[in-house]
């Protein structure tokens, strides 16, 4: 146990991918970890393979209700909320302008954007009354770079996830909040199979995997309560946005 031993870590989509590799990190570190994502059976598996002090909380992040209600269960049961991650997301297959409707793009933004603002929303104030607290959100590569391969409505959901970290920290500084926001390029999770040309297991294996996102979370949760890691931007050195190509057709 570590550094993260007592405190109480809300990971939303924390039943797979990025999320789920968050949860275990923080769980290893000492955590009492609760993991939210839509499907509760993903969930309560999940938690089981973990272990240790970890629970599983179904609910829609697009739901500003329920995530209100979610925050509220977490601290009547544990008093406190130390940690925020909020890692739920997604993308859909139809997203370039000459295919992405109107419900392709309120669905990514309801989830990559509302639902992160959400979630903020309902911690801040039990925060500001500890006079303390984290909120690490999960943006991508494409928060901070422009390319076709994600769409607008994802890149522009995902740039507002950076302008909402960095104006939490221009406000809340003073209630002893931080937030520190992750932009990692392509990472190997199933989201990768909403693609429109899912990537072959060569180039999959070749990106960041989820646990290097673990990590990173862990190292943002356990840095001293005085410094705050604002902005931290990942890619693999086979990076495709520099133009490498498929191993597969490297010879």
């Amino acid at each position: 146990m570590g550094l993260l031993k007592g405190k109480v870590a809300w990971i939303t989509g924390g039943g797979t991918g990025i999320g789920l590799a968050g949860a275990s990190a923080l769980a290893a570190a000492g955590a009492i970890v609760v993991i939210s994502g839509r499907r509760a059976n993903v969930l309560e598996g999940a938690a089981r393979g973990i272990g240790g002090r970890v629970s599983a909380l179904a609910l829609d992040v697009c739901d500003a209700e329920e995530v209100r209600s979610a925050a509220d269960r977490i601290l009547a049961e544990h008093g406190q909320i130390n940690i925020l991650v909020n890692s739920a997301g997604l993308n859909v297959p139809r997203r370039s302008w000459a295919e992405i409707s109107t419900e392709g793009w309120d669905q990514v933004r309801a989830i990559n954007a509302d639902g992160t603002f959400y979630c903020i929303a309902a911690v801040l104030p039990a925060m500001r009354r500890q006079n303390g607290g984290l909120v690490v959100n999960i943006a991508s590569w494409a928060g901070k770079h422009f390319g076709k391969m994600t769409g607008p409505a994802y890149t522009s959901a995902k740039h507002a996830v950076v302008a909402m970290t960095h104006s939490l920290n221009m406000e809340e500084w003073s209630h002893g909040i931080r937030a520190t926001v992750i932009c990692p390029a392509e990472v190997n999770t199933p989201i990768l199979d909403t693609r429109p040309s899912p990537p072959s297991h060569a180039m999959r294996a070749r990106m960041l995997q989820v646990e290097d996102l673990g990590r990173t979370i862990r190292f943002v949760c356990e840095m001293p309560p005085h410094v705050c890691t604002n902005e931290i931007i990942l890619s693999p050195l086979w990076n495709r946005s520099f133009g490498a190509t498929d191993p597969a057709a490297e010879g």
